[in-house]
């Protein structure tokens, strides 16, 4: 059976950007990634953050007085996609280019930027991103870690859960309640914390696939000084608002289109020849197909932020659930080739209609910004 493929790259940056990837992917991560020890794993994740720096290829659709190449986020989306073709590791730097790098520029101060924005895109500073807590997953609005103003700053006690890349963090761009008897959205302000400081206890845990991604972390009146809140004390809803735009944006869904593609590839070559299965592989892989266009629209909606973030709340529910059904017909028609595949893929999709936000608050947000109904 013939595979699909996302759409051709004929540019002069995706072709320069394609032989860059294929002459410079560790060929030690292409071969043996999944057999690495940690430490070196996440050395060459940190060195493969800073040859995207050297390169040109970090922050490319961040705007050049902030740092970055000054393209569109089509080339971003073409880059994510590159990568993931040849293999590339994912360095420990996405959270702050993807996450933190366009919320200062949207709402940070011109020290902030010029404080944050040149280590990041370099690759010397990691960010983690402190949002979910333990009884604050889906309702953000929700969340319970304090911020208490003392002389020249804050005081941040409390907890977050599911922090990706907190346990080598410099940073965590962290929403905390300032104000607990301020109105729900209006409580809420978000900081610039320092990770390796007094007060910072990080706890790994373990997922259900063996991986170690996330971790849950508890802050005991860690100090961040008044420099390092973003925009005003009661703005963090807003600010928060643009970083899950960001988030849950085209850059990662093009990202998790290539993985969901590769394990649509795969399933296709186990069960392709099947006629049994004929009528369920073709509806997977015109949804998968579905993905790609969807991604491709939120693209050219990029200068429309009403637009962007209704064709991007579509993708976050088509992609994360649609991921979930392929690995549950691959996992229960697997060769014994194929078993590990399908077993670490089936319970890493389970968590993707929950983080980023749950596919229920996705489905609240379509139908309430893109079909109008009411609350």
């Amino acid at each position: 059976m013939t595979h699909r493929t996302s759409a051709a790259f004929d540019s002069d940056f995706a072709q320069d950007a394609a032989r860059w990837l294929q002459d410079n992917v560790p060929q030690r991560w292409r071969e043996h990634r999944g057999a690495l020890e940690e430490q070196e794993a996440v050395e060459i994740r940190r060195q493969w953050d800073r040859q995207l720096f050297d390169a040109g290829y970090s922050g490319l659709s961040l705007p050049k007085e902030f740092g970055g190449q000054g393209l569109g986020l089509s080339e971003e989306v073409a880059f994510s996609e590159l990568a993931a073709r040849a293999q590339a590791p994912d360095g420990l730097a996405r959270i702050g280019r993807i996450l933190t790098a366009p919320t200062l520029i949207v709402h940070g101060t011109e020290q902030q930027r010029q404080r944050f924005l040149p280590p990041i895109l370099q690759g010397t500073e990691t960010w983690c991103q402190g949002f979910s807590e333990p009884g604050a997953g889906s309702d953000l609005a929700g969340v319970r870690c304090r911020a208490e103003k003392v002389a020249g700053g804050y005081e941040i006690s409390g907890r977050k859960i599911w922090t990706s890349f907190a346990a080598y963090a410099d940073r965590c761009l962290l929403l905390a309640c300032t104000d607990q008897n301020a109105p729900r959205h209006k409580n809420l302000s978000m900081f610039l914390l320092d990770m390796k400081q007094p007060g910072v206890t990080i706890s790994p845990i373990k997922q259900i696939s063996g991986g170690t991604h996330f971790a849950e972390v508890h802050f005991d009146r860690v100090f961040v000084s008044d420099d390092e809140l973003v925009d005003e004390e009661g703005s963090g809803w807003r600010v928060a608002m643009t970083t899950l735009m960001n988030e849950r944006g085209g850059v990662e869904a093009a990202s998790r289109y290539v993985e969901i593609r590769a394990d649509m590839n795969l399933l296709l070559d186990m069960c392709g020849d099947d006629p049994r299965r004929a009528d369920v592989l073709a509806d997977l892989d015109r949804r998968t197909e579905l993905v790609r266009w969807q991604i491709s629209k939120a693209v050219h909606l990029e200068n429309d932020d009403a637009e962007f973030v209704r064709a991007t709340s579509i993708l976050k529910v088509l992609w994360s659930e649609l991921w979930q059904e392929i690995t549950t017909v691959g996992l229960r028609h697997t060769t014994p080739s194929h078993r590990d595949h399908w077993r670490v893929q089936y319970l890493e999709s389970r968590s993707a209609s929950i983080f980023s936000g749950t596919s229920e608050i996705q489905r609240n947000i379509i139908s309430e910004r893109v079909l109008g109904l009411p609350r």
